[in-house]
């Protein structure tokens, strides 16, 4: 076994006895520090960051990571703030429930404690750094980050300030550990850190995902690639409908929430798809469609099956007209990633069919997908968007970084 991997697998064992055992207070109040502490060191991970950018530019990265990548002082105050917002969370771990007698006087409960050492695979981009820190902290875990290359420089930053702020506060350093070397053997070694582990979360693209879940022998939570779409219904508020694509579409492409394919019925696509091609040109979406909304979209491209099933993270959209929202629920099921789908409706019977047949973490009536975020939801960031039915779906807060265990009260009981 790589030694250096071995090292940080002890000291994170190590550390998971103490933050199992941290007083909610002393939680909150290291969180608020190391809150304080990214905004102090703002120009250093700006600086740090600046090289990664710099690099990806070189690599030719697509202009939708990039912006992943990016940090501004913006971003960096708002992961300082999601730090302030897990540390007013109530703390979940502890936490008793279902207490019940049985006849034999035992008094059986549940209680929720920390998941022990978490693992988090990770591509480019930078707050999941903060972000992962926080979640895990509050829940009494130890995390293991293991981030691109393409973020190195960024997250070793962030990590070194957390680490120094744990220090001030008399709290482990090794509550949060980075693996410095970025290369796949290692990744692929820490997935097999099963010894020291308990959990892998992976966060990224769909290849980083894929290796994961064949090659780890830690338990994993996937989370997801988002090939995600929006019905326009037949009953749809059009300008509402146009409003929701272009946030869904537009406002960032490089995030897995947003929006990758447009269904529209067939009675509204005379009205509707002009419009809306001509507000996706104003941001240079390229628009892949089928026969029926090519002859309203000249200027769109032929979609291929392919298509149907990618999730693009660019400035690209495919578009399909379907006849009821049957075929609308058949169609996302069969081509989705189980991630967030929407529907634009004002009829009342076929938001509920949306909202039942429909087979994702996050299912919206007349609402961008945009909102899938833990951020969005109210737990102060997230650890990443489960697409998998086990354990934890959608955005996961601090309840999805926890298990629970029996307790039991007796007076004496012995089993006959």
């Amino acid at each position: 076994m790589n030694h250096m991997l071995e090292q940080l697998g002890m000291h994170a064992k190590d550390a998971e006895v103490i933050l199992r055992n941290l007083h909610t207070d002393k939680k909150n109040e290291v969180l608020c520090a190391v809150a304080g502490k990214l905004t102090d060191c703002a120009e250093r991970i700006l600086e740090a960051n600046a090289v990664d950018v710099e690099n990806g530019r070189k690599n030719h990265m697509p202009e939708g990571l990039i912006d992943r990548l990016m940090l501004t002082r913006e971003r960096i105050d708002g992961m300082a703030e999601g730090l302030r917002q897990i540390s007013e969370l109530d703390d979940p771990i502890g936490e008793v429930t279902g207490m019940k007698k049985r006849p034999n006087g035992l008094l059986i409960g549940q209680k929720r404690v920390p998941l022990g050492v978490i693992g988090i695979i990770y591509e480019a981009r930078p707050n999941v750094t903060a972000d992962a820190f926080g979640l895990c902290f509050k829940t009494g875990n130890a995390v293991i980050l293991k981030g691109g290359s393409d973020a190195i420089h960024s997250n070793t930053a962030i990590v070194e300030c957390i680490r120094e702020t744990l220090k001030e506060s008399g709290v482990t350093e090794d509550a949060i550990q980075l693996i410095t070397d970025t290369s796949r053997e290692t990744a692929a070694e820490f997935m097999k850190l099963n010894q020291y582990v308990d959990v892998l979360i992976p966060r990224g693209g769909k290849g980083l995902i894929k290796a994961v879940v064949e090659q780890s022998t830690i338990p994993v939570i996937e989370t997801g690639t988002g090939n995600c779409h929006i019905y326009v219904d037949e009953s749809a508020d059009l300008n509402m409908a146009a409003d929701i694509v272009m946030n869904a579409k537009t406002q960032r492409v490089g995030v897995c929430n947003a929006c990758e394919s447009l269904l529209v019925h067939e009675n509204v696509k005379e009205a509707f798809l002009p419009v809306m091609a001509e507000r996706l040109r104003s941001k240079h979406v390229e628009m892949r469609a089928d026969e029926e909304a090519k002859a309203l979209i000249p200027d769109a491209k032929t979609a291929t099956e392919e298509d149907w099933g990618t999730e693009y993270l660019d400035y690209i959209l495919s578009i399909k007209v379907v006849k009821s929202v049957e075929e609308a629920i058949a169609h996302i099921n069969r081509y989705n990633t189980k991630h967030s789908e929407a529907i634009i409706t004002n009829d009342y019977s076929h938001a509920q069919k949306f909202l039942d047949e429909v087979d994702a973490a996050a299912v919206y009536v007349n609402a961008s997908t945009r909102f899938t975020d833990g951020f969005e939801f109210g737990f102060g960031a997230e650890i990443g968007i489960s697409t998998q039915k086990l354990h934890a779906r959608g955005p996961m807060g601090l309840l999805a970084l926890t298990a629970t265990k029996y307790i039991i009260y007796g007076n004496g009981q012995i089993r006959p």
